[in-house]
């Protein structure tokens, strides 16, 4: 049986079509994903990500735990409410989750983490606790729900319904969060568009997505956010990485951090031994036809793969992520199987669109 959200009787209520994601009944639109697609790029949507976990650190260990259990560095952050993402690696150098990282003090960090892999990340965490012998202290925090407000005009309806915010928020710089009483407002986004991710006690959560309705934010549902954060050239667990993708190959490289040569990350010695053997470009499809997932792409270097495709309603074309060949530049012709057909495509740089322009 499917788990429920705080905001699941609002997202009925609203006559959201729901269904199965990571176990939870999520909406996947509110009518048409493509309007809720462009109310992202063009003036504020919002999202239920409360299906996502927050997880507490604390402890004096919090610091030198984080160092060792993530690719990326937390020795970066050092500001209150600085943020980092970073990939969590297993011994082979695959991908066991990406994640986010707040910084509260050297003793107290937040990480949130996929719905999908919650259960399998909080077991791997606490495995590593006591491997290291951490004197740290890891919390669920399923007490919590999360709403994410994207768009250019984001901010403002935000500080709009939520008494307080603008005051909080307004000098926040990208990747920061500020505390508001129990609320963590943050700069931060799964589209590529501005906007913020709130954090709030889940019994607070129907009240303040009725009041950013009210201040004109649409709801918008699982399809829309796919899109966008396609479209922005983000990606997604279990589709563009997994536990067998290094990030060198998923193109995530910039996300580890391998300045510290004492900073022994879990991970870390395999991705050395085994560097890049594939990138990570954008394709558009030139010739009539739909992208998705594992379709095979022939490159004058050798074959490679889509690793997550769709129509993009902001450049109304067909694209994709693919994992090309080293050696495959922007710009060259491509060709990728759909059904039995070798259909035209061009590689891109990523993103495709950002701050509601196209770019490609």
């Amino acid at each position: 049986m499917s788990q429920h959200t705080p905001l699941h009787a609002a997202h009925l209520a609203a006559g959201a079509r729901m269904v199965d994601f990571a176990g939870w009944d999520m909406p996947v639109n509110y009518g048409s994903q493509i309007e809720e697609h462009h109310a992202v790029r063009s003036d504020a949507g919002m999202f239920d990500v409360s299906h996502m976990l927050a997880l507490d650190l604390t402890g004096e260990g919090a610091t030198a735990y984080l160092r060792t259990l993530l690719a990326n560095d937390v020795a970066k952050l050092g500001t209150l409410g600085k943020a980092l993402y970073s990939c969590m690696l297993n011994d082979a150098g695959g991908v066991i989750d990406d994640l986010i990282v707040y910084y509260f003090a050297a003793n107290h960090f937040r990480i949130v983490v996929n719905a999908g892999t919650a259960d399998k990340d909080v077991a791997w965490m606490r495995k590593q606790i006591a491997a290291l012998g951490a004197n740290v202290t890891l919390d669920a925090r399923r007490d919590l729900a999360m709403i994410a407000v994207q768009g250019p005009n984001a901010r403002a309806k935000t500080w709009h319904a939520i008494p307080g915010s603008e005051a909080a928020s307004v000098g926040l710089k990208p990747f920061f969060g500020a505390e508001l009483g129990d609320m963590l407002i943050a700069r931060t986004g799964y589209t590529g568009e501005d906007g913020f991710e709130i954090t709030l006690p889940a019994a607070n959560a129907t009240d303040t997505w009725n009041a950013l309705i009210a201040a004109g934010v649409a709801p918008c549902g699982l399809g829309a956010r796919d899109t966008l954060r396609l479209e922005a050239g983000m990606n997604l667990y279990g589709q563009d990485m997994d536990e067998d993708t290094s990030p060198l190959d998923a193109g995530l490289a910039w996300t580890v951090d391998f300045k510290d040569p004492g900073r022994n990350f879990i991970g870390r010695a395999a991705l050395e031994a085994a560097p890049a053997s594939r990138q990570v470009l954008g394709l558009i499809l030139e010739d009539r036809g739909v992208l998705r997932a594992h379709q095979t792409v022939f490159t004058e270097h050798g074959e490679g793969e889509t690793t997550s495709g769709s129509f993009s309603p902001t450049l109304q074309k067909a694209i994709a992520f693919a994992r090309l060949p080293l050696g495959v530049e922007a710009g060259d012709a491509v060709e990728v199987d759909i059904r039995g057909k070798r259909l035209k495509a061009r590689a891109v740089k990523l993103p495709f669109a950002r701050h509601g322009k196209a770019l490609v």
